[in-house]
Protein backbone atom coordinates (compact mmCIF):
# COMPACT_ATOMS: atom_id res chain seq x y z
CA UNK A 1 0.00 0.00 0.00
CA UNK A 2 1.61 3.57 -0.80
CA UNK A 3 1.98 6.32 1.52
CA UNK A 4 -0.62 8.09 -0.64
CA UNK A 5 -3.34 5.40 0.18
CA UNK A 6 -2.48 4.71 4.18
CA UNK A 7 -2.66 8.37 4.52
CA UNK A 8 -6.09 8.74 2.68
CA UNK A 9 -6.60 5.73 4.97
CA UNK A 10 -5.90 7.09 8.08
CA UNK A 11 -8.08 10.28 7.31
CA UNK A 12 -11.27 8.59 6.54
CA UNK A 13 -10.95 6.39 10.16
CA UNK A 14 -10.39 9.28 12.42
CA UNK A 15 -12.83 11.33 10.16
CA UNK A 16 -15.48 8.17 10.90
CA UNK A 17 -14.45 8.09 14.58
CA UNK A 18 -15.35 12.12 15.01
CA UNK A 19 -18.99 11.64 13.42
CA UNK A 20 -19.87 9.11 16.09
CA UNK A 21 -22.04 9.65 18.77
CA UNK A 22 -21.46 11.39 21.71
CA UNK A 23 -23.43 8.44 23.64
CA UNK A 24 -20.62 6.05 23.01
CA UNK A 25 -17.85 8.28 24.69
CA UNK A 26 -16.46 7.29 28.18
CA UNK A 27 -18.08 9.10 31.30
CA UNK A 28 -16.21 11.04 33.11
CA UNK A 29 -15.99 11.40 37.07
CA UNK A 30 -16.69 15.22 36.07
CA UNK A 31 -19.21 14.72 33.82
CA UNK A 32 -21.18 12.50 36.41
CA UNK A 33 -20.95 15.27 38.86
CA UNK A 34 -21.92 17.83 36.01
CA UNK A 35 -24.89 15.55 35.39
CA UNK A 36 -25.91 15.53 38.94
CA UNK A 37 -25.82 19.47 38.98
CA UNK A 38 -28.13 19.31 36.45
CA UNK A 39 -30.83 16.55 36.81
CA UNK A 40 -30.52 15.67 40.34
CA UNK A 41 -34.24 16.20 41.86
CA UNK A 42 -33.42 16.61 45.03
CA UNK A 43 -31.18 19.43 44.58
CA UNK A 44 -34.05 20.93 42.25
CA UNK A 45 -36.17 20.67 44.96
CA UNK A 46 -33.87 22.57 47.48
CA UNK A 47 -33.48 25.45 44.69
CA UNK A 48 -37.07 25.58 44.57
CA UNK A 49 -37.13 25.63 48.53
CA UNK A 50 -35.00 28.77 48.79
CA UNK A 51 -36.99 30.18 45.82
CA UNK A 52 -40.27 29.81 48.40
CA UNK A 53 -37.69 31.33 51.39
CA UNK A 54 -36.99 34.18 48.66
CA UNK A 55 -40.68 35.25 48.70
CA UNK A 56 -40.38 35.80 52.74
CA UNK A 57 -38.62 38.99 51.88
CA UNK A 58 -41.66 41.02 50.28
CA UNK A 59 -44.43 39.18 52.85
CA UNK A 60 -42.10 41.32 55.54
CA UNK A 61 -41.99 44.01 53.16
CA UNK A 62 -46.07 43.81 53.61
CA UNK A 63 -45.62 45.93 56.81
CA UNK A 64 -44.63 48.93 55.23
CA UNK A 65 -46.89 49.04 52.45
CA UNK A 66 -50.58 50.46 52.60
CA UNK A 67 -53.77 48.53 53.03
CA UNK A 68 -56.43 48.94 50.93
CA UNK A 69 -60.20 47.65 50.48
CA UNK A 70 -63.22 48.28 49.19
CA UNK A 71 -66.87 47.65 50.73
CA UNK A 72 -70.70 47.30 49.38
CA UNK A 73 -73.64 47.77 51.03
CA UNK A 74 -77.59 47.40 49.78
CA UNK A 75 -80.70 46.97 51.41
CA UNK A 76 -84.43 47.09 50.28
CA UNK A 77 -87.31 48.37 52.66
CA UNK A 78 -91.17 47.61 52.26
CA UNK A 79 -93.18 50.03 54.00
CA UNK A 80 -96.57 48.87 54.83
CA UNK A 81 -99.66 51.01 56.32
CA UNK A 82 -103.73 50.70 56.60
CA UNK A 83 -103.55 54.78 55.82
CA UNK A 84 -101.02 54.82 52.84
CA UNK A 85 -100.49 52.48 49.74
CA UNK A 86 -97.01 49.88 50.28
CA UNK A 87 -94.05 52.03 49.69
CA UNK A 88 -90.60 50.43 48.70
CA UNK A 89 -87.47 52.41 49.91
CA UNK A 90 -83.36 51.35 48.63
CA UNK A 91 -80.19 52.35 50.89
CA UNK A 92 -76.71 51.72 49.39
CA UNK A 93 -73.20 52.56 50.19
CA UNK A 94 -69.61 51.86 48.55
CA UNK A 95 -66.58 52.83 49.91
CA UNK A 96 -62.66 52.56 50.36
CA UNK A 97 -60.14 52.44 52.94
CA UNK A 98 -56.62 52.29 53.35
CA UNK A 99 -54.69 51.96 56.22
CA UNK A 100 -51.33 52.57 56.71
CA UNK A 101 -48.90 51.69 59.68
CA UNK A 102 -46.70 54.73 60.56
CA UNK A 103 -45.02 52.70 63.49
CA UNK A 104 -45.26 49.49 64.56
CA UNK A 105 -42.07 49.35 67.46
CA UNK A 106 -39.70 48.54 64.44
CA UNK A 107 -41.18 45.46 64.03
CA UNK A 108 -41.57 45.25 60.40
CA UNK A 109 -37.96 46.26 60.08
CA UNK A 110 -36.47 43.81 61.93
CA UNK A 111 -39.41 41.15 60.20
CA UNK A 112 -37.56 42.21 57.05
CA UNK A 113 -34.39 41.62 58.25
CA UNK A 114 -35.30 38.25 59.73
CA UNK A 115 -36.52 37.18 56.29
CA UNK A 116 -32.95 38.97 54.52
CA UNK A 117 -30.76 36.55 56.68
CA UNK A 118 -33.18 33.58 56.39
CA UNK A 119 -32.51 34.19 52.77
CA UNK A 120 -29.02 34.04 53.22
CA UNK A 121 -29.26 31.02 55.18
CA UNK A 122 -30.73 29.08 52.74
CA UNK A 123 -28.29 29.97 50.05
CA UNK A 124 -25.79 28.67 52.08
CA UNK A 125 -27.50 25.54 53.21
CA UNK A 126 -28.36 25.26 49.10
CA UNK A 127 -24.83 25.24 48.49
CA UNK A 128 -23.91 22.46 51.06
CA UNK A 129 -26.69 20.26 49.40
CA UNK A 130 -24.97 21.02 46.18
CA UNK A 131 -22.00 19.55 47.40
CA UNK A 132 -23.43 16.57 48.63
CA UNK A 133 -24.73 15.68 45.68
CA UNK A 134 -21.29 16.45 44.02
CA UNK A 135 -19.80 14.27 46.47
CA UNK A 136 -22.27 11.95 45.98
CA UNK A 137 -22.42 11.77 42.62
CA UNK A 138 -18.62 10.88 42.50
CA UNK A 139 -18.51 8.20 45.21
CA UNK A 140 -21.48 6.44 42.85
CA UNK A 141 -19.00 6.81 39.91
CA UNK A 142 -16.11 5.50 41.92
CA UNK A 143 -18.42 2.49 43.09
CA UNK A 144 -18.89 1.21 39.41
CA UNK A 145 -15.43 1.70 38.62
CA UNK A 146 -14.37 -0.51 41.45
CA UNK A 147 -17.44 -3.17 40.77
CA UNK A 148 -16.73 -3.36 37.24
CA UNK A 149 -13.51 -4.30 38.07
CA UNK A 150 -14.07 -6.95 40.71
CA UNK A 151 -16.16 -8.48 38.17
CA UNK A 152 -13.60 -7.98 35.64
CA UNK A 153 -11.42 -9.89 37.72
CA UNK A 154 -13.71 -12.71 39.23
CA UNK A 155 -14.69 -13.46 35.57
CA UNK A 156 -10.63 -13.50 35.11
CA UNK A 157 -10.53 -16.34 38.56
CA UNK A 158 -13.26 -18.01 37.27
CA UNK A 159 -11.63 -18.81 33.22
CA UNK A 160 -8.27 -20.20 35.56
CA UNK A 161 -9.80 -22.06 37.78
CA UNK A 162 -11.88 -23.95 34.80
CA UNK A 163 -8.14 -24.58 33.35
CA UNK A 164 -7.11 -26.26 36.85
CA UNK A 165 -10.11 -28.24 36.52
CA UNK A 166 -9.55 -29.61 33.19
CA UNK A 167 -5.86 -30.08 34.41
CA UNK A 168 -6.62 -31.76 37.63
CA UNK A 169 -9.50 -34.10 35.18
CA UNK A 170 -6.36 -34.78 32.78
CA UNK A 171 -4.16 -35.80 35.40
CA UNK A 172 -6.59 -38.44 36.70
CA UNK A 173 -6.96 -39.94 33.83
CA UNK A 174 -3.14 -40.71 33.23
CA UNK A 175 -3.17 -41.63 36.78
CA UNK A 176 -0.85 -38.65 37.98
CA UNK A 177 -4.08 -37.20 39.49
CA UNK A 178 -6.56 -37.68 42.28
CA UNK A 179 -10.28 -37.79 42.45
CA UNK A 180 -9.94 -35.49 45.72
CA UNK A 181 -7.73 -32.84 43.30
CA UNK A 182 -10.68 -32.81 40.96
CA UNK A 183 -13.25 -32.62 43.88
CA UNK A 184 -11.20 -29.90 45.00
CA UNK A 185 -10.68 -27.86 41.94
CA UNK A 186 -14.75 -28.21 41.05
CA UNK A 187 -15.85 -26.63 44.74
CA UNK A 188 -13.44 -23.83 44.14
CA UNK A 189 -15.02 -23.43 41.02
CA UNK A 190 -18.88 -23.48 42.35
CA UNK A 191 -17.68 -20.72 45.06
CA UNK A 192 -16.28 -18.80 42.06
CA UNK A 193 -19.54 -18.97 39.86
CA UNK A 194 -21.17 -17.95 43.21
CA UNK A 195 -18.86 -15.30 43.58
CA UNK A 196 -19.23 -13.93 40.12
CA UNK A 197 -23.13 -13.63 40.84
CA UNK A 198 -23.08 -11.87 43.79
CA UNK A 199 -20.61 -9.09 41.97
CA UNK A 200 -22.30 -8.30 39.06
CA UNK A 201 -25.50 -8.10 41.39
CA UNK A 202 -23.79 -5.83 43.63
CA UNK A 203 -22.77 -3.92 39.67
CA UNK A 204 -26.26 -3.26 38.98
CA UNK A 205 -27.14 -1.85 42.51
CA UNK A 206 -24.34 0.69 42.20
CA UNK A 207 -25.49 1.53 38.41
CA UNK A 208 -29.19 1.90 39.78
CA UNK A 209 -27.91 4.50 42.54
CA UNK A 210 -25.67 6.13 40.03
CA UNK A 211 -28.77 7.12 37.71
CA UNK A 212 -30.91 8.03 41.00
CA UNK A 213 -27.74 10.37 41.56
CA UNK A 214 -26.81 11.85 38.11
CA UNK A 215 -30.37 11.25 36.10
CA UNK A 216 -28.63 8.88 33.27
CA UNK A 217 -27.57 5.65 33.08
CA UNK A 218 -23.66 4.94 33.32
CA UNK A 219 -21.54 4.76 30.03
CA UNK A 220 -18.14 3.39 29.68
CA UNK A 221 -17.18 4.23 33.18
CA UNK A 222 -12.80 4.20 33.56
CA UNK A 223 -10.92 3.83 37.00
CA UNK A 224 -10.86 7.33 38.10
CA UNK A 225 -7.99 9.11 40.10
CA UNK A 226 -8.68 10.82 43.21
CA UNK A 227 -8.92 14.57 43.54
CA UNK A 228 -6.15 16.69 42.70
CA UNK A 229 -7.90 20.20 42.66
CA UNK A 230 -8.44 22.69 45.25
CA UNK A 231 -6.74 20.05 48.24
CA UNK A 232 -4.28 21.12 50.50
CA UNK A 233 -0.79 20.36 51.50
CA UNK A 234 -1.65 19.17 55.21
CA UNK A 235 -4.44 18.45 57.76
CA UNK A 236 -3.80 22.20 59.44
CA UNK A 237 -4.63 23.75 56.56
CA UNK A 238 -7.58 21.64 55.38
CA UNK A 239 -9.12 22.10 58.81
CA UNK A 240 -8.43 26.06 58.78
CA UNK A 241 -10.09 26.06 54.95
CA UNK A 242 -13.25 24.27 56.43
CA UNK A 243 -14.02 26.55 58.95
CA UNK A 244 -13.12 29.74 57.23
CA UNK A 245 -15.49 28.40 53.90
CA UNK A 246 -17.88 25.73 54.83
CA UNK A 247 -21.48 26.80 54.13
CA UNK A 248 -23.36 25.21 56.92
CA UNK A 249 -21.06 27.27 59.65
CA UNK A 250 -21.74 30.08 57.58
CA UNK A 251 -25.74 29.34 57.07
CA UNK A 252 -25.78 28.70 61.04
CA UNK A 253 -23.94 32.43 61.51
CA UNK A 254 -26.82 33.78 59.45
CA UNK A 255 -29.84 31.91 61.27
CA UNK A 256 -28.00 33.71 64.81
CA UNK A 257 -29.00 36.62 62.81
CA UNK A 258 -32.24 35.97 62.04
CA UNK A 259 -32.95 34.84 65.44
CA UNK A 260 -31.42 38.41 67.20
CA UNK A 261 -33.79 40.00 64.80
CA UNK A 262 -36.55 38.18 66.02
CA UNK A 263 -35.48 38.42 69.70
CA UNK A 264 -36.05 43.05 68.60
CA UNK A 265 -39.42 41.93 66.98
CA UNK A 266 -40.76 40.50 69.69
CA UNK A 267 -39.63 43.31 71.76
CA UNK A 268 -41.48 45.45 69.52
CA UNK A 269 -44.86 44.33 70.48
CA UNK A 270 -44.11 46.48 73.58
CA UNK A 271 -43.44 49.74 72.12
CA UNK A 272 -46.06 52.39 70.92
CA UNK A 273 -47.88 51.89 67.89
CA UNK A 274 -49.25 54.56 65.30
CA UNK A 275 -51.83 53.65 62.19
CA UNK A 276 -53.47 56.03 59.50
CA UNK A 277 -56.40 55.35 58.18
CA UNK A 278 -58.53 57.52 55.61
CA UNK A 279 -61.84 56.18 54.46
CA UNK A 280 -64.70 57.35 51.67
CA UNK A 281 -67.50 56.75 51.71
CA UNK A 282 -70.68 57.40 48.93
CA UNK A 283 -74.16 56.62 49.99
CA UNK A 284 -77.46 56.66 47.68
CA UNK A 285 -81.10 55.82 48.56
CA UNK A 286 -84.50 57.29 49.10
CA UNK A 287 -86.59 57.61 52.54
CA UNK A 288 -90.01 59.63 53.05
CA UNK A 289 -88.32 62.26 54.53
CA UNK A 290 -86.11 62.90 51.39
CA UNK A 291 -82.64 61.41 49.43
CA UNK A 292 -80.20 59.84 51.29
CA UNK A 293 -77.69 60.90 48.51
CA UNK A 294 -74.03 62.14 50.20
CA UNK A 295 -70.15 61.52 50.17
CA UNK A 296 -68.31 60.72 53.50
CA UNK A 297 -64.34 61.44 53.62
CA UNK A 298 -62.47 60.60 57.26
CA UNK A 299 -58.92 61.10 57.93
CA UNK A 300 -58.62 58.80 61.43
CA UNK A 301 -54.92 58.93 63.16
CA UNK A 302 -54.63 56.05 65.94
CA UNK A 303 -51.84 55.77 68.53
CA UNK A 304 -52.28 52.50 70.69
CA UNK A 305 -49.79 52.04 73.80
CA UNK A 306 -49.29 48.24 74.92
CA UNK A 307 -49.77 47.91 78.60
CA UNK A 308 -50.31 44.39 79.58
CA UNK A 309 -51.42 41.38 76.52
CA UNK A 310 -51.90 38.83 78.95
CA UNK A 311 -48.77 37.88 79.59
CA UNK A 312 -47.96 36.96 76.10
CA UNK A 313 -45.70 39.05 75.14
CA UNK A 314 -42.94 38.47 77.85
CA UNK A 315 -43.25 34.92 76.86
CA UNK A 316 -42.77 35.79 73.21
CA UNK A 317 -39.60 37.75 74.22
CA UNK A 318 -38.24 34.89 76.59
CA UNK A 319 -39.05 32.57 73.97
CA UNK A 320 -37.27 34.57 70.62
CA UNK A 321 -34.24 35.14 73.47
CA UNK A 322 -33.72 31.05 73.70
CA UNK A 323 -34.10 30.36 70.17
CA UNK A 324 -31.33 32.92 69.91
CA UNK A 325 -29.35 31.03 72.41
CA UNK A 326 -29.78 27.91 70.41
CA UNK A 327 -28.87 29.24 67.36
CA UNK A 328 -25.05 30.35 68.83
CA UNK A 329 -24.81 26.62 70.17
CA UNK A 330 -25.59 25.50 66.70
CA UNK A 331 -22.66 27.65 65.16
CA UNK A 332 -20.22 25.89 67.39
CA UNK A 333 -21.94 22.32 67.24
CA UNK A 334 -21.33 23.03 63.33
CA UNK A 335 -18.15 24.07 63.64
CA UNK A 336 -16.91 20.98 65.67
CA UNK A 337 -18.59 19.05 63.15
CA UNK A 338 -16.83 20.00 59.99
CA UNK A 339 -13.70 19.69 62.16
CA UNK A 340 -14.43 16.41 62.87
CA UNK A 341 -15.39 15.86 59.01
CA UNK A 342 -12.43 17.37 57.54
CA UNK A 343 -10.03 14.99 60.39
CA UNK A 344 -11.92 11.76 59.66
CA UNK A 345 -11.57 12.70 55.59
CA UNK A 346 -8.11 13.22 55.68
CA UNK A 347 -7.22 10.12 57.83
CA UNK A 348 -9.04 8.21 55.15
CA UNK A 349 -7.17 9.61 52.31
CA UNK A 350 -4.11 8.98 53.94
CA UNK A 351 -5.18 4.74 54.89
CA UNK A 352 -6.30 4.35 51.55
CA UNK A 353 -2.83 5.84 49.80
CA UNK A 354 -0.91 3.67 52.03
CA UNK A 355 -3.05 0.88 51.34
CA UNK A 356 -2.92 1.31 47.76
CA UNK A 357 1.31 0.68 47.85
CA UNK A 358 0.97 -2.23 50.07
CA UNK A 359 -1.92 -3.68 47.69
CA UNK A 360 0.78 -3.69 44.65
CA UNK A 361 3.09 -4.77 46.85
CA UNK A 362 0.89 -7.68 47.72
CA UNK A 363 -0.71 -8.42 44.08
CA UNK A 364 2.95 -8.91 42.81
CA UNK A 365 3.86 -11.21 45.86
CA UNK A 366 0.94 -13.31 45.03
CA UNK A 367 1.71 -13.64 41.77
CA UNK A 368 4.88 -14.79 41.75
CA UNK A 369 3.91 -16.97 44.32
CA UNK A 370 0.93 -18.68 42.40
CA UNK A 371 3.76 -18.83 39.59
CA UNK A 372 5.74 -21.15 41.63
CA UNK A 373 3.70 -22.90 43.38
CA UNK A 374 2.10 -23.91 39.87
CA UNK A 375 6.11 -24.68 38.54
CA UNK A 376 6.12 -26.46 42.02
CA UNK A 377 2.96 -29.03 41.30
CA UNK A 378 4.63 -29.78 38.45
CA UNK A 379 7.50 -31.41 39.79
CA UNK A 380 5.39 -33.39 42.42
CA UNK A 381 6.52 -30.48 45.27
CA UNK A 382 2.68 -28.99 45.30
CA UNK A 383 -0.77 -29.93 45.04
CA UNK A 384 -4.01 -28.56 43.49
CA UNK A 385 -4.80 -27.48 46.58
CA UNK A 386 -1.99 -25.10 47.10
CA UNK A 387 -2.65 -23.83 43.70
CA UNK A 388 -5.99 -22.65 44.76
CA UNK A 389 -5.17 -21.38 47.86
CA UNK A 390 -2.39 -19.60 45.94
CA UNK A 391 -5.29 -18.29 43.40
CA UNK A 392 -7.32 -17.18 46.07
CA UNK A 393 -4.71 -15.18 47.74
CA UNK A 394 -4.17 -13.09 44.36
CA UNK A 395 -8.06 -12.65 44.41
CA UNK A 396 -7.97 -11.58 47.47
CA UNK A 397 -4.67 -9.20 46.71
CA UNK A 398 -6.46 -7.63 43.45
CA UNK A 399 -9.80 -6.86 45.01
CA UNK A 400 -8.43 -5.34 48.19
CA UNK A 401 -6.26 -3.30 45.25
CA UNK A 402 -9.38 -2.10 43.48
CA UNK A 403 -11.12 -0.90 47.15
CA UNK A 404 -8.33 0.49 47.96
CA UNK A 405 -8.20 2.82 44.70
CA UNK A 406 -12.00 3.71 45.18
CA UNK A 407 -11.42 4.49 48.65
CA UNK A 408 -8.70 6.58 47.88
CA UNK A 409 -11.32 8.54 44.70
CA UNK A 410 -13.98 8.45 47.40
CA UNK A 411 -11.90 9.92 50.40
CA UNK A 412 -9.96 12.98 48.19
CA UNK A 413 -13.70 14.26 47.45
CA UNK A 414 -14.43 13.26 50.93
CA UNK A 415 -12.21 16.09 52.51
CA UNK A 416 -12.99 18.67 49.19
CA UNK A 417 -16.38 18.22 50.31
CA UNK A 418 -15.63 18.26 54.39
CA UNK A 419 -14.00 21.57 53.60
CA UNK A 420 -16.71 23.25 51.35
CA UNK A 421 -14.68 23.04 48.29
CA UNK A 422 -16.30 20.91 46.48
CA UNK A 423 -18.00 23.34 44.43
CA UNK A 424 -18.54 23.13 40.23
CA UNK A 425 -16.07 26.07 39.97
CA UNK A 426 -13.22 24.10 42.23
CA UNK A 427 -13.26 21.36 39.99
CA UNK A 428 -14.08 23.26 36.92
CA UNK A 429 -17.35 21.95 36.05
CA UNK A 430 -18.29 22.94 32.54
CA UNK A 431 -22.03 23.46 33.45
CA UNK A 432 -23.85 26.72 34.01
CA UNK A 433 -24.07 27.87 37.99
CA UNK A 434 -27.49 28.34 39.47
CA UNK A 435 -27.22 31.91 40.71
CA UNK A 436 -29.59 31.88 43.26
CA UNK A 437 -29.52 35.92 43.86
CA UNK A 438 -31.38 36.19 40.42
CA UNK A 439 -34.55 35.27 41.91
CA UNK A 440 -34.24 36.78 45.21
CA UNK A 441 -33.80 40.67 43.48
CA UNK A 442 -36.55 39.70 40.79
CA UNK A 443 -39.27 39.28 43.83
CA UNK A 444 -37.59 41.17 47.10
CA UNK A 445 -39.44 44.53 45.71
CA UNK A 446 -42.69 42.90 44.30
CA UNK A 447 -45.93 44.45 45.04
CA UNK A 448 -48.51 42.71 43.37
CA UNK A 449 -48.76 39.27 40.89
CA UNK A 450 -49.93 36.15 41.35
CA UNK A 451 -47.51 34.52 38.72
CA UNK A 452 -44.04 33.48 39.78
CA UNK A 453 -40.68 34.43 38.07
CA UNK A 454 -40.60 31.22 35.83
CA UNK A 455 -44.61 32.08 34.33
CA UNK A 456 -46.33 29.83 36.81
Amino acid sequence: MSIFRKTAVAAALSTALSLLPHAVSAETIYGAMEKAYQNNPDLNAARAGLRATDEGVPIAKAGYRPRISATATGSLIREESELTATEDFHTGSAGITITQQIFDGFQTLNNVRAAEANVFSSRETLKANEISILLAAAQSYANIARDQRIVSIRKQNLSFLREQLNAANARLEVGEGTRTDVSQAEAELASAQALLVNAVAQLKQSEAVYVQIVGDAPTRIKQPSPASKALPKNLDQAVAAGLREHPTIAAAQYNVDAAGYGVKSAEGTMLPGVVVQGALERSTGNSPGGGLDGNTASITARLEIPLYQGGAEYGQIRQAKERLGQQRILVDSARLEVQQTIVSAHAELEAALANITANRSQVSAANMALEGVIEERKVGQRTTLDVLDAQQSVLVAEESLVASQRNAVVASYSLLASMGRLTIKSQGLQVAEYRAEEHYEAVKDKWFGLRTVDGR
